[in-house]
């Protein structure tokens, strides 16, 4: 009996159904073995590219791309080769393709130059899609709406406004993806007004232009704008993913709760599915919120978890000062084979350091690489040295930073300075400061005020004075301490000595009778970190101003009694403080969370979530 003889009519017949992959080599065994007619028919070589490109077949696509024919392929072959390359993130070929296509002279069309444009975006130098730009030019398609979308979107990658709006400007037709896509080039280069005053004029507007509005104001830090555009856009059309990841994260950095929570309550009542990214993003905004627990409740809810949602889960026990319980899911993760990355570890660190477990971390920490392929990067040695000099381990810690394989930067050096002002070792804390100034002055960021503030916590007073001296001569650089607070879904922000709140005489007269109160059952005023050049009456009168008890005092007035107080602060919570608001909670009967540069601090019945170790 003979075999059945395929005519290339019906190879093509096949080939147009896209077959999978196996099917596809086996036609194209056919194609080889029967005829040297059939092998070199155009259309069947044609369309084995298309059905090898339509199965992530690329290898074998680009094997009869470059043995074509008929040289050069036609132009429907190359944009088909270039567009598949072109969604490989990393990707040269687009670019070395559409110069092959040239020198062949073949003639590119609008869809070439979309394909090429769109991988333009992801080169590390804007000059490879200026240059595809001017060849649109060239070649008349500047006018056609779909190139001249992608030239819009390749600006806005780079932040190139001015390039963006003058192919806008220039375009005789535009649909929401120019709008969205200038809306983008303004957000991207941080001009969130001019971003805001575009998508108002925007005649329709879908989700993916709320998106990129609402990602913008996140991303310049404009956590109450992104969350009324979050709450304007639901008004009118349902949320997706990335909107509602972006919201999570602005009720997390705001540190607010109550709005975080109001937005999972959304996710539940509109049957939006709990993807991955969800999940992770509402473990984040519950651990920032002060929420361990309600954190803990999402990630327990999760069927599959995957790398994120551990890492998520890690990081906020981690910043809560959980360190034990963190260790304990970072073995869970490995136990269901997964893979920690390179944030996973650095989350397992730092609820080491904030913790003390020195052995642990250092196990973790050496066997990086070994046991994951994770080379550590300077965030995980700025972490373990973190570890270390908390610990009280200054030499070692000293010591692994004098020999890193990378060089230390600035935040490394302050690390071991805040340690040694901890420890109160004026000898380490002045060798690390001559390294500081060695590296660069002007940017220590704030190390010539721990030193001041090591000098003070031993009453060397005249040390102190010539550190201030220094300071003096340069511009003042240190933060000012804010402290915020959420009542009523309204957060209100108070600084250091403050006198613009609305409130502040009846907060300040509430906090002097607070103090008065605990002063009662043993609470004292540590001053020594205030100005060297007050006396001691006006040394305590500023450290009593400090920010987080004036937000203390204010959550005491504004909410009901047995009510959790929750407050945020951008800078690590000093000493005086952290002692009063223990007394606080004991007398006042109230649970105060306090999350500060570095973590959480929970004071229940006169102690602290972190057993003053911080």
């Amino acid at each position: 009996m003979q075999p059945h003889v395929f005519t290339g009519k019906s190879l093509a017949h096949l080939l147009s159904k896209r077959p999978p992959i196996f099917p596809i080599k086996q036609i194209h065994a056919q194609i080889i073995t029967q005829t040297l007619v059939l092998s070199r028919d155009l259309s069947l070589t044609d369309s084995l590219i298309h059905c090898y490109l339509h199965s992530n077949n690329l290898s074998s696509a680009r094997i009869l791309f470059d043995n074509h024919p008929l040289p050069p392929p036609p132009t429907l072959i190359w944009n088909l080769v270039i567009r598949a390359y072109s969604k490989l993130r990393h990707s040269s070929e687009p670019i070395r393709l559409f110069r092959q296509m040239l020198d062949t002279r073949s003639k590119p069309d609008k869809y070439t130059f979309t394909f090429v444009i769109s991988s333009s975006a992801r080169r590390s130098s804007v000059a490879h899609g200026q240059i595809v730009h001017g060849m649109v030019v060239k070649n008349g398609y500047l006018l056609n709406l779909y190139v001249a979308n992608s030239l819009i979107s390749m600006y806005a990658v780079f932040a190139r406004v001015d390039d963006a709006c003058k192919v806008f400007e220039e375009m005789p037709e535009r649909d929401v993806f120019s709008w969205t896509s200038l809306v983008g080039a303004y957000t991207k280069n941080g001009n969130m007004q001019r971003a805001s005053d575009v998508f108002r004029e925007m005649p329709l507007r879908n989700d993916v232009s709320w998106a990129v509005m609402i990602s913008g104001f996140v991303s310049c830090g404009m956590y109450n704008q992104a969350l009324e555009y979050f709450h304007s856009m639901i008004r009118k059309m349902k949320s997706n993913e990335a909107v509602l990841v972006c919201a999570l994260s602005a009720s997390a950095n705001l540190g607010s709760f109550d709005r975080g929570n109001w937005i999972h309550g959304y996710i539940d009542k509109t049957r939006i599915p709990e993807t991955s990214n969800i999940m992770t993003a509402l473990i984040d905004m519950y651990s920032k919120c002060g929420r361990i627990d309600h954190a803990y409740r999402v990630f327990d809810k999760i069927p599959h978890r995957d790398v994120q949602n551990f890492t998520s889960m890690i990081s906020g026990l981690s910043i809560h000062g959980l360190g034990k319980q963190a260790i304990r899911v970072f073995h869970q993760m490995l136990a269901e084979k997964l893979k920690p990355n390179e944030i996973t570890i650095l989350g397992v660190l730092n609820g080491c350091s904030h913790t003390g477990i020195i052995q642990h971390g250092s196990s973790i920490f050496y066997n990086m690489e070994n046991l994951w392929g994770l080379v550590p990067k300077i965030e995980h040695y700025g972490c373990y040295v973190d570890l270390l000099g908390r610990a009280g381990f200054l030499a070692k810690a000293f010591g692994m930073v004098k020999n890193m394989p990378i060089s230390p930067d600035l935040v490394i050096w302050r690390a071991l300075l805040s340690a040694c002002r901890i420890h109160r070792n004026c000898c380490f804390g002045e060798r690390v400061m001559n390294r500081l100034e060695q590296l660069d002055l002007q940017s220590c960021a704030g190390g010539d005020v721990l030193l001041s503030n090591l000098y003070a916590s031993l009453g060397k007073w005249e040390n102190v004075a010539r550190v201030r001296k220094t300071m003096g001569k340069e511009k003042n650089r240190s933060e000012i301490g804010c402290s915020w607070i959420e009542v009523d879904g309204f957060v209100h922000e108070f600084r250091v000595a403050d006198s613009l709140h609305p409130q502040i005489a009846e907060i300040r007269e509430k906090l002097s009778e607070v103090l008065k109160r605990v002063g009662l059952v043993g609470y004292a005023v540590e001053s020594t970190n205030a100005s060297f050049d007050l006396s001691e009456e006006d040394r305590e009168q500023a450290v009593a101003l400090h920010s987080e008890k004036l937000a203390v005092a204010f959550g005491l007035m504004n909410t009901a009694r047995g009510d959790s107080i929750r407050i945020m602060k951008n800078l690590r919570t000093c000493e005086d403080c952290h002692t009063a608001i223990k007394a606080i909670s004991e007398v006042y009967g109230r649970e105060i969370i306090v999350r500060d540069r570095s973590r959480f601090h929970t004071f229940r019945r006169g102690e602290c979530s972190c057993k003053d170790y911080w």
